[in-house]
């Protein structure tokens, strides 16, 4: 089920709100910066990575790696209430029935507090992916708030991911 297999890690054991524990797969994988023009849209100095020539958040990045395994998904900006495919300003919709989904996960709120930061589906499956960079980032209590909830609608721990990232300088092992 997971498209990111291939960066396996390792499990994040998480306790939730209700004192609930849950075990999610984690992966990590090294970005590269990016070196050229800067871009406009900043959202308060975020980093900037380089896939493939193409400058992107991390949120866009792994939505790429994952689209490279033919699927579908969106990258959830809760900050300014956006489904994006591309960098800011481009803004997207969800397909009809990866609404419907994500309103069920979400209790009818199209936006939720603590909602992972991607949302991906293939052949009737759906991922939700959280970003975390490596040694800076961790899960916020309104994320486990939103993860319990989304448990409690029916969805499994393999359908959640936790992707740490880092920005390689190039060197071998950096990163």
């Amino acid at each position: 089920m997971n498209p990111l297999a291939a960066y396996s890690a390792s499990t994040l054991t998480l306790t939730l709100p209700s004192d609930r524990t849950v075990s999610l797969a984690t992966c990590f994988h090294s970005f590269k910066p990016w070196e050229g023009p800067p871009v406009p849209h900043s959202y308060g100095r975020k980093a900037v990575l380089d896939y493939d020539g193409e400058p992107l958040f991390a949120e866009l990045a792994i939505l790429r790696l994952i689209q490279a395994h033919g699927w579908q998904g969106v990258w959830i900006d809760n900050w300014r209430k956006k489904f994006r495919q591309l960098f800011p300003p481009h803004a997207c919709d969800l397909s009809s029935q990866a609404q419907d989904f994500l309103d069920r996960v979400n209790q009818g709120r199209k936006w939720r507090r603590g909602c992972f930061d991607v949302l991906a589906w293939h052949d009737g499956q759906y991922l939700f992916v959280e970003a975390k960079r490596k040694g800076h980032d961790a899960i916020r209590n309104s994320q486990k708030e939103w993860l319990e909830s989304a448990l409690n609608s029916g969805l499994s721990p393999e359908s959640f991911l936790v992707f740490e990232w880092g920005i390689s300088d190039g060197t071998p092992g950096a990163g």
